[in-house]
């Protein structure tokens, strides 16, 4: 027979396993829409990337990506070759899709995250997966104050 002590400890571990937060759903982000210049390569290859990782995306080929760009309010510090946007986010440059599910599972205050320049470890710019790494992803406000969110 249980003890007075022992009921409530283990009624007590049974309400603490209940009160476990709930898994997310998968996030409602997980649709991308991208805009690249038709001729970029490594964007392509960013593409398929993002699209291996879960995205559903979809693609938008646009010779003037300065002026989207600045229509998005992409920062001229922290751009790169394409922007992509994922539920309230931009996403500017090859930044690698685990940073962006862990963007949409936090859902920090910011405007994005971006990989400026073009970086040759990055997915979509490095050659195979073992050659990925020596860059930083950084979050970006408009205004274009950054932190770093990433480092790889």
């Amino acid at each position: 027979m249980l003890s007075r002590r022992g009921f409530i400890l283990g009624a007590a571990g049974l309400a603490l396993m209940g009160a476990r937060r709930p898994s997310p759903p998968d996030p409602p982000g997980a649709r991308m829409t991208v805009y690249k210049s038709k001729s970029c390569g490594c964007c392509a290859k960013w593409v398929e990337h993002v699209r291996a990782n879960g995205f559903e995306t979809t693609v938008h080929d646009d010779e003037e990506m300065d002026r989207r760009k600045d229509e998005m309010g992409v920062p001229l510090p922290v751009r790169s070759c394409h922007t992509a946007l994922v539920a309230a986010y931009l996403i500017e440059g090859h930044v690698p899709a685990g940073d962006i599910h862990r963007l949409l599972a936090e859902r920090p205050k910011i405007a994005g995250l971006a990989v400026p320049g073009m970086p040759g470890g990055t997915p979509g710019m490095a050659g195979s997966h073992q050659e990925e790494g020596g860059y930083e992803v950084v979050a970006f406000q408009v205004d274009g104050s950054t932190r770093v969110f990433a480092s790889h």
